[in-house]
């Protein structure tokens, strides 16, 4: 648009104009809703309705005194354009937008009849003759040097043809003028569109970073938590070390009780092999008896103890080995943690490559 024209009131409605043929249906004018835009330019004083759909202007309507915006539904307005010949719609989001629309039409209307007649007034103080009415107009006076009747006569064709070729080139430059105009705002919506789409694809990335930027941080908490927790693990670890030395020791000692038992085992066998041949008195019985039980009693204790120390043993191997499953499953989750760490940072590189 020119820079005497500047924008004073926008809002977005879906644009529809009436059907040429039936002049009953509406044919709309886009698919989306529309930016539709009161412009006054300052140099002409003329207000003008301006909507543009991709390069093409679906509305150009300049505002006369009396046009009339009329409400036919609580989201539904339109009104007639005499110079465009047709009638033109607009579709609300709401019936606020729609009141909006239609007070900034009331205000602009009574504008352009103040400026008009403000341009009457002055047309009349600056050109005095333009207040002499029709009859009073008189002819002007030819003067004729070979006779008056031809001279007059040629005379009045010149001056015809001059009139009707400066109406021509008049009407040519309008008419140049209004598709400059047209293509001049074309360009200028479509370039606002474009600056529109671009702030907003830029609000998207500034936000798609914030959102990558709280996941990193998320996951550098993870994995330092993971970390924390294979040090704990790891730990543990050197703690079971020392634990299966002194596993190491308890299995010695069960070999070493092993031995003793079958020493004693054998002994009581042997007693028993002798005993007929050696008890001669009671006593000595009785003894070598009491002697026999003692040893029972110590066998089945050595059993038992041998008993608990393989149960432990069996529980430290189990403990073990589920020790090592968690540490390896941690271990693949910090990688997968690395791996998604390492894609984020060059998908940030990359978009700040962008």
């Amino acid at each position: 648009l020119p820079c005497r024209e500047q924008p004073i009131f926008s809002t977005r409605a879906h644009v529809f104009q009436i059907d040429p043929a039936t002049k009953r249906n509406w044919i709309p004018a886009s698919k989306h809703a529309l930016t539709v835009s009161y412009f006054y330019d300052a140099t002409r004083s003329v207000y003008r309705i301006i909507s543009v759909g991709g390069t093409k202007a679906i509305i150009n309507s300049t505002i006369t005194p009396n046009m009339t915006f009329t409400k036919t539904s609580q989201k539904f307005g339109q009104w007639a354009d005499s110079r465009a010949n047709t009638v033109y719609g607009l579709g609300f989001a709401s019936e606020q937008h729609l009141s909006q629309f239609a007070e900034k039409f009331q205000e602009v209307k009574e504008a352009a009849r103040l400026a008009r007649e403000k341009s009457q007034d002055k047309t009349e103080l600056t050109n005095p003759a333009l207040n002499i009415t029709s009859h009073q107009v008189l002819p002007s006076p030819i003067i004729s040097s070979n006779g008056p009747g031809e001279d007059k006569l040629f005379r009045s064709q010149s001056a015809d043809v001059e009139i009707s070729t400066e109406k021509e080139r008049l009407k040519k430059m309008l008419s140049e003028g209004s598709v400059s105009e047209v293509q001049w705002e074309a360009e200028f919506f479509s370039l606002q569109d474009n600056n529109n789409k671009l702030v907003a694809a830029l609000h998207e990335a500034n936000a798609n970073v914030d959102q990558w930027k709280k996941q990193l941080t998320a996951y550098q908490e993870e994995t330092e938590s993971l970390r924390q927790r294979v040090a704990e693990l790891e730990s543990q670890g050197t703690h079971d070390s020392s634990s299966e030395n002194s596993k190491e020791e308890l299995s010695q000692t069960l070999e070493e009780l092993e031995l003793l038992l079958k020493a004693k085992d054998e002994e009581i066998q042997m007693l028993k092999s002798q005993k007929c041949g050696r008890w001669e008195a009671e006593g000595e019985r009785e003894e070598t008896l009491q002697k026999l039980q003692e040893l029972e009693a110590r066998n089945a204790e050595l059993e038992q103890r041998l008993q608990l120390a393989e149960q432990s043993l069996a529980e430290s191997l189990a403990e073990r080995e589920k020790m090592h499953s968690e540490v390896a499953k941690v271990a693949e989750i910090m990688d997968v943690k690395i791996f998604e760490l390492s894609e984020i940072r060059q998908g940030l590189a990359k978009l700040v490559e962008s």
